[in-house]
């Protein structure tokens, strides 16, 4: 492969993620953290990032799916590769024995560096020809140069003797490549519903061509065959937990990362109020989308698994988890004015070790729209059909 088609096939999938968004360099620089002189040196190919992070980033609020930014990731390594090859020094040249000679600019220079004493007779006639007089090494200086030159290339092997063998040392030992893992673990749910009985989706169908609402455990089979977007609110809850019993991992910040924002989608609403069940929130964080930089707000908990529900008073960071004490946090994350694609960044410290996740719906970006204005529909039971609000009583 040539030197640059690794780096110029990965400006192209970057470049192809740009035109597909639409914004300026310097709108998407904004977004990404970056310049606008710096975007347009990745598009470009004349600068290859040095972390992937800030191309996952774009990738993400440009849209790609699991396979382009795996695609992407490859591609980024293997220009990284040719960067950092570009960037190393130019192994300093070996001293070939056949250069030493070639100082004498006669054509027939070369010819006195094997002289053949029983030949000498012979060629006589010819000397004068073969050896002009001015400048013409004698067989002395010759044999004299070859030793200088073979000393020279001792000197070099002998002096040098891990040059070429730490050559390669920068491709092993590139920052990132192998990284230590997680010191903890974490999970997510997706598709949670208000007190475990509560929640609405939006759904691009008839009343006629939905299902009845599924019991909460079969929520998120529902909602991937009907391509249900969450109507209004969105529930996330995740689950911390370290991997030693002794060594806590420090929980320091939630953060919200709002990605996209399109108009409310003109789908109907399908409420999935089914009767509701007990639900502990210990940790509670409430998300407006709708502000233009949201925050994960910490606010009251709920325990009502018992007869009487009571409040969990909220608790800001920091937290701690090890194996044995592990955390629960509940994102709800609403919204009346937007289609909102959205991720979560969790900030953490143990042991001498700082770091980020970044929390996804499998690797894509949450995403939460509002129902304002939208056909509302709740599910009767009796008559085994979709009716409306006002058919039911009930207002949406």
């Amino acid at each position: 492969m040539p030197k640059d088609a690794a780096v110029e096939e990965f400006a192209g999938l970057v470049r192809a993620l740009k035109a597909r968004d639409g914004r300026s360099y310097e709108a998407l620089g904004r977004r990404l953290s970056v310049s606008a002189s710096t975007l347009h040196r990745y598009c470009s190919g004349a600068t290859v990032p040095e972390e992937f992070a800030v191309v996952d980033r774009l990738a993400l609020l440009c849209g790609a799916d699991e396979e382009e930014r795996r695609a992407l990731e490859a591609a980024w390594t293997e220009a990284d590769r040719a960067r950092r090859r570009a960037a190393s020094p130019a192994p300093t040249p070996v001293p070939a024995v056949s250069a030493a000679p070639e100082s004498n600019p006669e054509p027939s220079a070369p010819e006195p560096t094997a002289p053949d004493p029983s030949a000498a007779d012979l060629s006589a006639p010819e000397a004068p020809r073969a050896r002009p007089r001015r400048g013409a090494p004698t067989p002395l200086l010759v044999a004299a140069t070859v030793a200088l030159v073979v000393l020279a290339l001792a000197a070099a092997l002998l002096g040098h003797p891990t040059h070429t063998a730490s050559a390669p040392a920068p491709a092993s030992t590139a920052p990132g490549r192998t990284a230590a893992p997680l010191p903890f673990t974490w999970s997510i749910g997706s598709q949670l519903w208000e007190g475990g009985c509560g929640h609405t989706y939006l759904v691009d169908r008839a009343p006629r061509a939905v299902a009845p609402p599924p019991v909460t455990a079969d929520s998120g089979a529902w909602a991937g065959t009907h391509g249900a977007v969450h109507g209004g609110e969105a529930l996330v809850r995740i689950t911390v937990q370290g991997r030693s019993p002794s060594d806590a991992v420090v929980l320091h910040a939630l953060h919200v990362r709002v990605v996209d924002r399109a108009a409310p989608l003109p789908w109907n609403a399908y409420r999935m109020d089914n009767g509701c069940g007990g639900a502990v929130t210990p940790r509670h964080f409430a998300v407006d989308l709708d502000r233009p930089r949201p925050l994960a707000r910490p606010v009251d908990g709920l325990d009502a698994s018992g007869t009487e529900v009571r409040k969990i008073p909220a608790v800001s960071f920091p937290y701690k988890v090890t194996s044995s004490d592990p955390e629960e946090l509940l994102v709800s994350a609403r919204t009346a004015g937007c289609d909102c694609r959205w991720y979560l960044e969790l900030e953490w410290s143990a042991g001498g070790r700082t770091g980020t996740v970044r929390i996804t719906d499998g690797g894509k970006p949450f995403r939460t729209s509002g129902t304002m204005g939208r056909p509302t529909y709740v599910h009767d039971s009796a008559e085994g059909r979709w009716i409306t609000d006002s058919d039911s009583g009930q207002t949406g």
